[in-house]
């Protein structure tokens, strides 16, 4: 323990004097470039009629409680980081992949972007969303549309991460220094692909392939050294995680990297293949039922699915992207962020929430779609499901805001972070870190702190009530249904009871 606290009185005099000829140079009237967002103000005291800055560090906890100690060296470089955000880098840097072979639809090179955190043994990896296409036609179309979620040719040098890729301790509170790799989205085959570019269906297909060969390159550049890779995604990607988590541990195992722990954070991935409102002829992603899509997706791919589930649907594959038939089939710990009325999975289901108001068949089958969204998550151990009318959330910046029952996702992948580490060194599980959260109220938006909607005519914010009146909500009709006054309905959607 004497090493450790020598090690941690070193970290902490290297900090302070880096930190205060920084802030000194600032302060004397130096010039101070602005960095993008602005910096959380840094804890100041008065002592002895003078003014300084605090960092307070307790070395008795590291004879205590590591976890204890990393919090206040955590908070240490967050008090520093005013003085020396203008010095970070905060882009992830484009690389294309090794093996040229591996492709985007058109036969352009695939990669990824970049952000290293020297010294962290964290890493995350991002599949990026965008729908998918499943015959020629489509694809055709999609090209000439499109073109980016198909092709590399026009991808930027760098890209600024937001959300759980951001850098910033105060958007990202636990991942903000981990290695971040987002990998952009260019197979139209929500990551399943193995299939390379042919006469007959005129694109290559390789999204599953891609996501190897990016890990196998990062093998190069530090993560061989890993103790956790996060393998995240949204939409399409959200799927692409239950579809690959699995594959990638069984990679990196197989190559002799046993101690990398993979885990895998599915957001809006989690799709259900119901019977739509009505049904329209299937011309594309959008106007399709789910399971027909997928169905002649893949196929059309040469889609690979992850060999326990294929085994329990051999012959009927496609069952394996729907998220609650593929996930008792994963041996690799998930965690799944599902919106229960999700914008996508409506839009499929034939449901429009723009122009005129939804009619009341419309409306019971969106409260019957958050029930049943309900019932197939009821048995997955660690996710996070507000009662919002959204898709996607992990890479936007209100992504700290939104609650389930007190608990903010950031604090919930927290827990769910600790519950892992806890359960390897068979210590019980921390109290009061809640991993399991669904939202109970029946209504989309009920949850106060839901994204805000906007009209998407007039463009002007909708509260709760505005919102459910939009989509035709009849309040004395639904308070004599419940049994209660309507003023009192009322009062319980503004609260978001």
């Amino acid at each position: 323990m004497t090493a450790v606290r020598m090690i941690s009185s070193v970290l902490l005099l290297v900090l302070m004097q880096s930190a205060g000829a920084h802030c000194a140079r600032r302060f004397r009237g130096g010039r101070n470039p602005q960095p993008r967002r602005p910096p959380p103000p840094p804890t100041y005291r008065a002592e002895r009629g003078d003014t300084t800055e605090s960092f307070p560090l307790d070395f008795t906890a590291v004879e205590e409680n590591m976890d204890n100690f990393m919090t206040q060296v955590k908070n240490l470089a967050q008090s520093l980081y005013p003085c020396s955000a203008q010095k970070l880098d905060y882009d992830m840097k484009l690389n294309f992949l090794e093996n040229t072979s591996v492709t985007c639809n058109d036969g352009s090179p695939a990669g990824y972007y970049l952000k290293e955190s020297r010294g962290s043994r964290r890493w995350l990896i991002f599949l990026e969303g965008g729908w998918y296409c499943f015959n020629k036609e489509n694809c055709d179309s999609r090209y000439e549309t499109m073109r980016r979620l198909m092709s590399s040719s026009k991808w930027t040098q760098t890209k600024t991460g937001t959300g759980i890729l951001s850098p910033l301790p105060e958007e990202n509170p636990h991942w903000w220094n981990a290695n971040m790799v987002f990998i952009p989205y260019c197979s139209s085959d929500v990551w399943s692909g193995a299939t390379a570019k042919t006469e007959q269906s005129g694109y290559a297909f390789m999204g599953s392939l891609i996501i190897q060969e990016v890990v196998k390159d990062l093998l190069n550049k530090g993560l061989d050294n890993a103790k956790v890779l996060l393998l995240a995604g949204s939409s399409a990607g959200g799927t692409g995680v239950l579809l690959n988590v699995d594959r990638v541990a069984e990679l990196l195992e197989g190559l002799g990297y046993t101690g990398i722990h993979v885990r895998g954070l599915s957001d809006s991935g989690w799709f259900l293949d119901n019977k739509q409102y009505h049904c329209t002829d299937c011309v594309d992603a959008v106007s399709c039922a789910p399971t027909e899509t997928i169905k002649r997706g893949i196929k059309y791919w040469g889609g690979v699915v992850p060999e326990r589930c294929r085994q329990t649907h051999e012959g009927e594959e496609w069952n394996c992207f729907f998220g609650y038939r593929v996930f008792p089939s994963i041996k690799s710990p998930v965690f799944v962020v599902q919106w229960l009325f999700d914008e996508a999975q409506l839009t499929v289901d034939n449901i429009q929430l723009t122009g005129q108001p939804v009619q009341e068949g419309q409306w019971r089958y969106i409260q019957n779609l958050g029930i049943e969204l309900r019932n197939t998550l009821k048995d997955v151990p660690a996710m996070f499901a507000p009662a919002c009318l959204s898709h996607e959330v992990i890479t936007r910046n209100y992504w700290i805001d939104v609650q389930v029952k007190g608990t903010s996702l950031p604090r919930a992948l927290h827990c769910w972070d600790r519950s892992l580490h806890d359960n390897r060194n068979n210590k019980a599980p921390p109290k009061g870190c809640p991993v399991h959260l669904i939202d109970s109220c029946p209504w989309p938006h009920c949850n106060p702190t839901c994204p805000t909607i906007r009209d998407q005519f007039t463009g002007q914010e909708m509260n709760v009530i505005q919102f459910l009146m939009h989509m035709g909500f009849d309040v004395q009709k639904m308070a004599q249904q419940q049994g209660m006054d309507p003023s009192k309905l009322l009062g319980m959607l503004s609260s978001g009871s």
